[in-house]
């Protein structure tokens, strides 16, 4: 059941389909379009599940279609390439695929890449640069998605080895999340684990983490590992993220990661696991001497330690009067009685709270004391995390412009502190939107423009009842391209063209998409076939309002 839970979530969050990050030393500042080799003006695609703040100027988007950013003027998309890269290549352009993870640490940042093979979803590798704020060109090394050898069934970690099950193929191993912290980039990759890889020794080990069963697992400790035949052995341990039914482990399916200092969490589909990690020199032979880094885990989980569910899709760290609380954006995975919400602990896990149960949560961001829990019915905001007050979609009230966020549902949010007044992104299906303030007051929308002259209906075909939903109902769009004129009418016709809706925007008052909502003017949804919309409206100074007509199908 969790694999499909699994397979259906990375659907609704990159369509193909927040960690350690730091400021930069300089400001970032583009060339034009034309001018540069590797970005094109505007999204590819309105799916954003990512957003990570970088430098002065630069914040990063994961979207459905690759990599983009926002310099501070313009939204610009990371060109890519169609044909494969070689493990530890050097590129300046990306892998085609969705974005369901980022991490950035000062100038370094790694971006993951998914899609699928047709039936399952697959990991398509990572990128990582040292150097994402570049003007030239960034230089990326593209990393395969790690996978293990068949004959990787005994594997080092910690004071000895440990069993395991290698997983051998990218299909169920992708990369939900990504962290950076110190020498190492953390990633969460379902079936894949939990995995982490050195930036200077430029190498990945898989890293075990607690059977389901155990609510603590050493592998600093000696009397931790036997010895078999020469070998020390972790005891009574083997890896495997087969559901358990088959023998594995829904604590080994890891799906979000933290790490900072020397702490890093780990959400998986059997709860949080808190690592500490260690530390110590060891003399490996006789005048030989290395550091070994090992992991001292716990592990918590519902119901016995107070989680709303066992599936952790999300992970963020509070800072707030010297007190670390940690957030946890918590699912249903398999057992009677869990819910979907928030859970969090201030005390290192010994204890946790939950909030905003029944919600669908997909991440959660926090900044001193304000907390941002982003989920399927819109971003939520908290000053002590028990009261709760929920935001409204995001409308651009820009004159004229026509741009709004068409869904309830949220992705990401990010707050963002580099200028005197605090801002506010976020991600959506629909699009990404900046508010000017931490209040979502004033928003400027950024999405898709697929042809800027024309005049087109979408999604098409458009079901009023999955499509854009936004409050109780779904919504067809309208793009007009340039409008001169204050006012544009709207007449839906069906296949005998008989008028079922009919509509006047005055764009002095109105803000917003120009959409309908497939109900006729009985209030009911139309029948399912094909119709046609007529817009009148003024494209230039020089020329009267005239008609256009489009062509969309309704399919309930």
């Amino acid at each position: 059941m969790l694999w499909l839970l699994n397979s259906i979530g990375l659907l609704i969050l990159i369509s193909s389909l927040v960690s350690a990050q730091g400021p930069s030393p300089s400001r970032f500042s583009l060339k034009t379009a034309v001018e540069d080799t590797f970005l094109t003006r505007g999204l590819r695609s309105n799916i954003v599940a990512e957003i990570r703040i970088m430098g002065d100027s630069l914040t990063w988007f994961g979207t459905g279609q690759g990599l983009a950013l926002f310099d501070g003027h313009y939204v610009y998309a990371h060109q890519t390439t169609s044909e494969s890269l070689n493990n530890a290549q050097f590129t300046t352009l990306l892998p085609v695929g969705g974005i369901p993870a980022i991490s950035v640490m000062g100038d370094t940042m790694a971006v993951a890449f998914s899609g699928d093979d047709g039936s399952i979803q697959m990991g398509f590798g990572l990128t990582l640069t040292y150097d994402a704020g570049d003007t030239n060109g960034i230089t990326w090394t593209y990393l395969d998605q790690p996978v293990d050898n068949v004959a990787d069934t005994l594997v080092p970690f910690g004071e000895g080895y440990y069993r395991q099950l290698p997983v051998t193929v990218p299909q169920a191993n992708v990369s939900y999340d990504a962290s950076l912290s110190g020498n190492y980039l953390w990633i969460a990759s379902w079936a894949g684990g939990l995995r982490r890889y050195h930036l200077s020794k430029k190498s990945w080990e898989n890293v075990p983490l607690p059977m389901d069963q155990q609510s603590a697992l050493s592998l600093c400790q000696d009397t931790a590992f036997v010895d078999t035949t020469g070998i020390s052995i972790l005891a009574n341990y083997y890896l495997n993220p087969r559901d358990p039914e088959d023998g594995g482990n829904h604590n080994h399916k890891a799906f979000s990661v933290l790490a900072f200092g020397d702490t890093v969490w780990v959400g998986t589909a059997d709860g949080i696991n808190r690592g500490l990690i260690i530390k110590e020199v060891v003399e490996i032979s006789p005048g030989i001497f290395e550091i070994l880094n090992c992991i001292e885990w716990e592990h918590f989980s519902y119901p016995e330690d107070g989680l709303s569910g066992n599936f952790v899709v999300g992970l963020a760290k509070q800072v707030w009067n010297s007190q670390i609380t940690i957030w946890a954006a918590t699912m249903n995975a398999d057992q009677v009685g869990e819910m979907r919400g928030l859970s969090y602990s201030r005390d290192d896990g010994l204890t946790w709270e939950t909030a905003l149960l029944g919600e669908r949560v997909y991440n959660v961001t926090a900044k001193d004391s304000l907390v941002f829990a982003a989920t399927a019915s819109g971003l939520w905001k908290s000053l002590d995390g028990t009261n709760w007050a929920k935001f409204d979609a995001a409308v651009d009230l820009t004159f004229m412009n026509q741009k709004q966020i068409l869904t309830d549902i949220v992705y990401t949010a990010v707050l963002d502190e580099r200028d005197t007044i605090p801002k506010l992104w976020i991600g959506t299906p629909d699009g990404v939107a900046q508010s000017s303030d931490i209040q979502g007051s004033m928003w400027s929308v950024f999405q898709a423009n697929y042809d800027s002259s024309e005049v087109y209906a979408y999604p098409n075909p458009f079901s009023p009842l999955s499509h854009n939903q936004l409050g109780d109902d779904g919504y067809i769009r309208f793009h007009t391209g340039n409008v001169v004129n204050t006012e544009i009418s709207l007449d839906i016709f069906n296949f005998a063209m008989e008028k079922v809706h009919k509509k006047t925007f005055n764009l002095n008052l109105y803000r917003g998409a120009i959409k309908w909502n497939g109900r006729g003017q009985d209030g009911n949804h139309v029948s399912n076939g094909v119709y046609f919309a007529r817009l009148n409206f003024a494209f230039s100074k020089n020329h009267a309002p005239k008609d256009y007509w489009t062509k969309f199908i309704v399919v309930k």
